[in-house]
């Protein structure tokens, strides 16, 4: 059988897709290969998960919608979908706030619509944010919070895929869990991320935009914890009942919120380049700090973050110089 991945060219979604082939999986990836950001470097994650003979790859657009629905159907043996395709970045939806209605909502809807029509179908797992916390001031977050106050509309997206899902497995009895993700970093990540532009920054000399002066946290997760929860959340589908619909939600992170000067000395530490901090005001739509409590994810399927910052950002810098390099 197979396992649908969308968002493949992410970096989430080529770690999870490799993770996937590496446990002996076959993997369908899709992805629209957006220029959110540099498509070379989604290019360069296809090419390595094009390394896999059991790997394969369609370029779709899940924006379209109901349109895209029979396209995907194409797809033969899918019994479980990993779903990452999404429209990321807090500050870039407050430019541009249909990209996230579109790819956001619109494509999760085309998703569950798929899903629906799968026979066998065992599980969906999908992508939420610790974004819908909000402005919550309890810390850790937990998921018995209330999460009905976003402060950017990306997180308002986010929570609306929480609450589709929910429809759709009470509805139809789909197997649905979302995943809140805490910041997560690693090798082959986003350039538009504070560990690469601080990277990048800090190499060229340039100073850093440190917001809210500085006085920021941040529960920073590393990839490869990541991509081994998402494969073990896969695994343990929710059982569908008469009590309740089969569905879940779990916060995934690393349970340590680390002040973001910590990268910025970290980062320091890794490139043996002395920071030029630039501080500036909190900016729209951002949160103060996020600190994740894992307690039911580590309970019902053992999820155990293993990796600090302080190993984690090392593997990072050592990944972009080797990259950059071409």
């Amino acid at each position: 059988m197979t396992v649908l991945v969308t968002g493949a060219a992410g970096f989430i979604g080529m770690h999870v897709s490799m993770a996937l082939l590496d446990a002996g999986e076959h993997v369908v990836g899709i992805d629209n290969l957006s220029a959110y950001y540099d498509v070379q470097l989604k290019q360069a994650r296809l090419d390595e998960l094009r390394k896999y003979e059991a790997f394969s790859f369609l370029k779709l657009d899940l924006s379209e919608g109901e349109s895209i629905v029979p396209a995907l159907a194409e797809i033969p043996n899918i019994t479980k979908v990993v779903h990452l395709a999404a429209q990321a970045g807090v500050r870039y939806s407050l430019e541009h706030p249909f990209d996230y209605t579109q790819t956001n909502v619109t494509g999760f809807l085309a998703i569950l619509e798929y899903c629906r029509q799968l026979d066998k179908l065992e599980h969906l797992v999908f992508a939420s944010s610790s974004s819908v916390y909000g402005g919550n001031t309890e810390l850790p977050y937990s998921v018995d919070q209330s999460v009905d106050k976003p402060v950017s509309l990306y997180a308002a997206t986010k929570k609306a895929n929480e609450l589709m899902a929910h429809s759709y497995a009470h509805l139809y009895g789909i197997p649905l869990t979302g995943l809140r993700f805490f910041t997560v970093y690693g090798p082959w990540g986003r350039p538009d991320m504070a560990y690469w532009t601080f990277t990048e920054k800090m190499l060229q000399g340039e100073p850093l935009p440190i917001f809210n002066r500085g006085e920021m946290k941040r529960d920073f997760t590393y990839i490869d914890d990541i991509a081994n929860g998402v494969l073990a959340v896969l695994a343990a589908p929710p059982v569908n009942n008469s009590e309740a619909a089969p569905y879940r939600i779990y916060n995934i992170g690393n349970h340590r919120s680390e002040p973001l000067l910590n990268l910025v000395s970290t980062l320091e530490a890794s490139l043996k380049v002395k920071a030029n901090l630039k501080m500036m005001p909190m900016q729209s739509g951002d949160v103060k700090e996020t600190f994740a409590d894992i307690d039911p994810i580590r309970r019902d399927v053992g999820y155990e973050p293993a990796t600090s910052l302080q190993e984690g950002i090392p593997k990072f810098v050592e990944w972009y110089k080797s990259y950059k390099k071409g």
